[in-house]
């Protein structure tokens, strides 16, 4: 779906929830005067709630200059649309001072931010190019990268200008992309150097990089040769969870039109550069998102772990150096080269630059996939790209990045979505999921549904994930039933600490993330299953109380 391009965004929020009757006024008063004025099409009106004291209701938000006004009564808004939305000037009237104001609103009238409409700079093409042409993607600058990159001749620059950009790995580790090239393409002597990309996509919650493949194939083919002319490889795969089906039928397609255009396979675009791409196809094996297992994967043997050091960038596929990105990360390869190492900065924060693409899921008003710039918040992402929490209910909490993520409390809702900012508060960013979960959410309910899918998960090659997970749901188990001890909650910490430095690879230490963070944040909630036998959420079926009352 093509969205209409917007100039304006509105926010009207309230205390509450659900909008106050003060505050639907003024929203629908605001809706009167889009029309009237024929700004409708131009200005996104939407609501965004827990973000003002009561005193300071109804209060409204405009971007992109994050204006904000308070209070605001439905006979202001004719002087708000026409002043700030018609004659693009700040209604000081009604503005909030940041000056003047301490608190909350001191905080949102100090911050300028972009305009919150998405900024796509991975998927510009979703939505608006036939994904089964190559030339609508011609059209839209496609394989202009490549060729700039090919006419330069100068495979190190191409490395530097990675560097400079700051793009840090997006299947959630975050690692500097740049220097994982340096590595690879400093490897000498090697004979033959492979590039893969990781689209085995198997975390829960997680469909930013299906977007991507269906929406737009061909710039993960152009992020591909990008990496692989830059790092001196000749051949790529793209390893593609087998669930995947339209994902896969797209992408090769996209292989066959490159290679009948040239832009893959021998002397490409008349130089002496050969790259041939080849689609590989998971089985359903969760662990073949770890780096190593699918390596063996690709080789023909059971998708387990790999013993590390070797790193693959030294060792990895067929025993060659081998860069394995993820398709978020090389879809971002082609605007860098093209537009410039500078020009991607602009974006995001000092440390995470860029855009990052989020799937919002759980209990908000609109769900879905958004791409923003690093650094927006967790308040920001829930009041406008998913338009407020479920009426008559509030954060609790959310997960960030799937199962393996960090769970993380209302109370960091304002702590920037970026790598540095998510792990100085110890959690993680992760994938990019983002699972909203509101006062009705059980969080040992939560913490026993991820770990059941881990211990079913699991590869069983080493011993802490293979057993460790199990016991670790027969606590949680224990403790949703009323049946554990206090010291159940200490030997669940103590087992997620065993686990973490006693498995074999990156997926079975990210296994108690969640438990670990949720004992953190919401350990008086553990506590309560256990010392009281209660779930304040009730949700916990036998810790469930029953009254009859009489009519």
């Amino acid at each position: 779906m093509v969205m209409k391009p917007i100039r304006s965004m509105v926010l009207v929020a309230s205390q509450q929830n659900s909008l106050e009757p003060e505050a639907l006024r003024v929203f629908q008063k605001f809706e009167e005067e889009l029309k009237r004025l024929k700004l409708d099409d131009a200005v996104a009106l939407s609501t965004i709630s827990d973000i003002a004291p009561r005193s300071a209701a109804p209060l409204v938000i405009i971007y992109p200059e994050a204006a904000v006004y308070s209070p605001v009564s439905p006979e202001d808004v004719p002087y708000l649309v026409e002043e700030h939305l018609q004659h693009g000037r700040i209604a000081t009237r009604l503005q909030v001072n940041a000056q003047e104001s301490d608190g909350q609103l001191g905080w949102l009238a100090a911050r300028k931010g972009a305009l919150p409409a998405e900024q796509r700079i991975v998927l510009r093409r979703v939505g608006l190019i036939d994904p089964m042409s190559i030339e609508d993607y011609i059209l839209h600058d496609g394989y202009e990268a490549l060729a700039q990159a090919l006419k330069q001749e100068n495979p190190a620059a191409l490395v530097n200008e990675i560097q400079t950009s700051g793009l840090r790995g997006r299947g959630g580790a975050g690692f500097p992309t740049g220097l994982k090239w340096q590595y690879v393409k400093g490897v000498a002597d090697a004979g033959q150097k492979y590039v893969i990309c990781n689209a085995d996509e198997s975390e829960p919650g997680t469909f930013k990089d299906r977007t991507i493949l269906e929406g737009d194939p061909h710039s993960i083919l152009e992020g591909v040769a990008i990496a692989g002319y830059a790092v001196g490889a000749s051949k790529g795969y793209i390893y593609v969870r087998g669930e995947y089906g339209l994902a896969q039928e797209r992408l090769r397609n996209a292989i066959h039109q490159a290679e009948q255009r040239g832009f893959l396979g021998d002397n490409i675009l008349g130089t002496d550069f050969n790259f041939h791409v080849e689609l590989h196809s998971g089985a359903g094996a969760y662990i073949c998102g770890e780096e190593t297992a699918l390596i063996e994967s690709i080789e023909g043997k059971r998708g387990e772990p790999r013993s590390r050091p070797p790193f693959p960038i030294t060792k990895g596929l067929w025993g060659k150096p081998t860069l394995v990105n993820n398709v978020e990360t090389l879809a971002n390869v082609a605007p860098i080269i093209r537009n410039g190492a500078l020009w991607y900065r602009k974006f995001g924060t000092a440390n995470s630059t860029g855009t990052k693409i989020y799937t919002i899921l759980g209990n908000v008003n609109q769900a879905g996939c958004i791409e923003v710039p690093m650094g927006i918040t967790l308040r920001e992402v829930i009041g406008i790209y998913a338009k407020g929490m479920r009426a008559q209910t509030t954060l609790k909490l959310a997960q960030t990045g799937g199962s393996g993520g960090s769970i993380i409390p209302a109370s960091l809702q304002d702590t920037p979505l970026d790598f540095d900012s998510f792990a100085a508060n110890g959690v993680s960013l992760g994938s990019g999921a983002l699972l909203i979960c509101n006062e009705h959410t059980c969080i040992v309910d939560l913490a026993k549904t991820l770990i059941t899918f881990f211990k079913t998960e699991s590869c069983g090659k080493c011993a802490p994930c293979r057993i460790g997970t199990r016991h670790m749901f027969n606590i949680l188990e224990r403790i949703s039933k009323g049946q554990a001890e206090l010291t159940d909650i200490a030997r669940l910490e103590k087992l997620c600490h065993t686990i973490r430095k006693g498995s074999f690879c990156g997926l079975g230490q990210t296994t108690p993330t969640p438990i670990l963070t949720a004992l953190r944040h919401f350990a008086d909630e553990f506590e309560a299953h256990v010392r009281d036998k209660h779930c304040p959420a009730a949700v916990c079926k036998n810790l469930l109380e029953y009254h009859a009352e009489s009519v």
